[in-house]
């Protein structure tokens, strides 16, 4: 429990020196479905974890899908939040060949069912105000393609925890700000006894006009001069500052840990559900949902942590329950002979 305390307060200290909107979304469903890149197609090339209104289907035509108007529950903190998130998933495979997926647990400070931690986070000054994303706005960041770190767009990185009593917390071991210290774009090449933490970080400047673009990325950009957390000025293509979003899943690697589970030759044996051993595939879709200006009053307001005056929260427990069924049914837990799509074309 004084660990647990302890933790706490860390996370409470890092938050107050830079106020940001922190909460906890658990698992809406686990399968191939991706109507941002493969829309209509059921099943999708590789699985997927989404989080976030209950809405989320193969296609969310923006001309008629309205995510707001079309949920009827959120698996996310914030009651008026019905955005989709999702990210690939991670699978373990054994000496035998056979694969099994990495299960997830909340980062601290949350209640979940897995899931992704979400943060929209203000400019660093304290002052600069940002624009909120519009209804129909849509975006991806990473690639499901590479294999290679070439190409690899900025803030995307892996997190090895010594142990569990630093998983999550703000100045552990492993390193301080994510994708600083000791983190990786690739996979970690070690055990890691307190599992592994993704970081999946988007662009910051909009174009101001396109809620969408045919790669779902030409439409943001980063800043033209250095990065947001220096507050630095976005390219005059791309004018419209934009809050930070980011995301964070927690691994549980544990249960994989034992080194006569790994390779024989000592190579690390997790792989995305891209079929990825290096961890360069690491990506995140994002489809935005908040009802009404929602968003928008809680940035202004700098609203710190999942506190905010401004907003609805439901409980933890009301958003856990808020799942629905695989569309694409097929198993995604059990020992598998491969990987879910492994061999689709990406």
């Amino acid at each position: 429990m004084q660990l647990k305390a302890l933790a706490l307060a860390l996370l409470a200290q890092g938050v107050a020196a830079q106020q940001m909107i922190r909460f906890g979304c658990s698992q809406l469903v686990i399968e191939r479905l991706d109507p941002l890149v493969n829309p209509g197609s059921t099943p999708s090339p590789h699985v997927h974890q989404i989080v976030g209104g209950n809405s989320f289907n193969s296609s969310m035509d923006p001309a008629m899908h309205d995510l707001v108007r079309d949920s009827t529950c959120t698996s996310c903190t914030f009651a008026e939040d019905f955005s989709n998130y999702w990210t690939a998933v991670m699978y373990f495979k054994a000496r035998n060949g056979t694969y099994k997926r990495v299960p997830q647990f909340a980062n601290v400070g949350l209640r979940a069912v897995g899931g992704i931690t979400v943060y929209y986070i203000p400019p660093y000054d304290g002052k600069t105000k940002v624009t909120a994303f519009k209804p129909g706005f849509r975006m991806l960041v990473g690639d499901a393609a590479l294999r290679t770190s070439q190409g690899m767009q900025r803030q995307l990185c892996h997190r090895c925890y010594a142990t569990m009593d630093d998983a999550g917390v703000p100045g552990d071991s492993s390193g301080g700000a994510p994708c600083t210290g000791g983190d990786t774009q690739s996979l970690p090449p070690k055990p890691c006894n307190g599992g592994i933490r993704t970081t999946i970080t988007f662009p910051t400047c909009w174009d101001g006009k396109n809620l969408d673009s045919p790669d779902h990325k030409s439409h943001v950009a980063y800043p033209a001069q250095g990065s947001f957390e220096s507050v630095g000025a976005c390219p005059e293509t791309h004018p419209v500052k934009l809050p930070q979003l980011m995301y964070e899943v927690m691994w549980d690697t544990r249960q994989f840990n034992d080194p006569e589970l790994w390779p024989e030759d000592g190579s690390q044996p997790f792989y995305w559900s891209t079929n990825d051993e290096t961890g360069f595939s690491q990506h995140g879709d994002y489809i935005f949902g908040w009802k009404d200006d929602s968003l928008q009053r809680a940035l202004d307001a700098r609203c710190n942590n999942a506190v905010c005056k401004e907003l609805k929260i439901q409980s933890s427990e009301e958003a856990m329950k808020c799942t629905k069924a695989q569309t694409a049914v097929e198993d995604v837990d059990g020992w598998l002979e491969s990987i879910p799509g492994a061999g689709m074309p990406m």
